[in-house]
């Protein structure tokens, strides 16, 4: 086990009562953790770097936006709905404890663009599907997924609606 994952806190019942929130925010704090965890996330894609690695509000980018550093390429975000400022698309999708919409700048990506998704952690899938589907409606070749922690429990991968490699630095 890679040393971050021991920074990786359960905390029960949040945000509602019988979901267990895997908190990260003490691998951000912890520079060798944060640094190890990005490592991992990145290896995969280092010997064929992506146009872009498109990050899912709001965990996922800190991680797609210190990939896109790592590697020396473009970030791109998918936000909730209202939090860009031009014209957007969007994807309605279910959460493990509800429904949420993401939206995506209509011009984020050139027709092409070799793009990977980014999240901290993969539970049910929904987000990965919707920016999934937003980078596929501008024509992006989706050639990954990268996320920190996966929840197997949940079933996300099952939900994963591409060839492409789904990458998990950790299996929660």
């Amino acid at each position: 086990m890679p040393h971050w994952s021991s920074l990786i806190r359960d905390i029960p019942d949040f945000p509602k009562p019988g979901i267990v929130f895997k908190d990260i925010t003490p691998v951000l704090a912890d520079a060798r953790g944060f640094a190890d965890a990005i490592d991992a996330m990145a290896a995969p894609w280092r010997d064929a770097v992506p146009d872009a690695f498109i990050g899912i509000e709001s965990r996922g980018f800190i991680f797609a936006a210190a990939l896109a550093h790592a590697l020396g390429t473009g970030f791109v975000p998918v936000r909730k709905p209202g939090k860009l400022p031009a014209r957007t698309l969007s994807h309605d999708y279910a959460l493990e404890y509800g429904s949420d919409r993401l939206e995506m700048h209509a011009d984020a990506l050139p027709p092409g663009a070799r793009v990977v998704l980014v999240d901290d952690v993969l539970a049910t899938g929904g987000t990965l599907r919707a920016a999934l589907s937003l980078a596929r409606r501008q024509g992006a070749a989706v050639v990954g997924a990268a996320v920190l922690v996966e929840l197997p429990e949940l079933e996300g991968r099952a939900r994963w609606d591409s060839d492409a490699p789904l990458h998990v630095a950790l299996q929660g």
